[in-house]
């Protein structure tokens, strides 16, 4: 009785254990410890008690493992591990671009690259293709999503 209590102990430490340590050794080696712990309950004990220390070790992971993923993240150490600052500025959102002009540097069929103001920007079509080199106006942003149509002719304000 003494030994599989000892192994089901020390499975439950090194479970534990294999959140501090790397390489998932002593998580593997606690979770042997648990499984010989069981089946040194069959060979010890009688069926009936044997089937309690397995349900227990399952309920017990299961347990432990929510009350793990609960409360480890606002602990101490769980900050350590944890990322709370964002680096830069991602710029999802590009408002100023809208009803800008400027060329296609690649066919846009229907995404690719344009040149607005100066800056290589990722942008779709409404549907059709544009070709390289083709006049250009955002008519849309939405998100990350730069949204343009080619500029005709007759789209194009006449200056005198």
């Amino acid at each position: 009785m003494a030994w599989v209590i000892t192994l089901l102990v020390a499975g439950a430490v090194l479970l534990l254990l294999e959140t501090l340590l790397p390489g998932m050794i002593a998580g593997v080696l606690g979770l042997l410890c648990l499984v010989a712990g069981v089946i040194q309950s069959f060979v010890v004990f009688d069926p009936q008690t044997a089937s309690y220390v397995l349900i227990g070790v399952i309920v017990a992971l299961i347990v432990g493992f929510i009350l793990w993923a609960r409360f480890l993240p606002d602990t101490r150490m769980g900050r350590l591990f944890t990322l709370k600052q964002t680096v830069g500025d991602i710029r999802t959102e590009r408002p100023e671009l809208l009803n800008q002009t400027g060329s296609a540097l690649t066919p846009l069929r229907p995404s690719g690259t344009a040149l607005i103001n100066g800056h290589r920007v990722d942008v779709v079509t409404e549907g059709g293709m544009i070709d390289r080199h083709t006049p250009i106006k955002v008519v849309a942003v939405e998100g990350m999503r730069v949204v343009v149509r080619a500029l005709t002719e007759t789209s194009v304000p006449k200056t005198t």
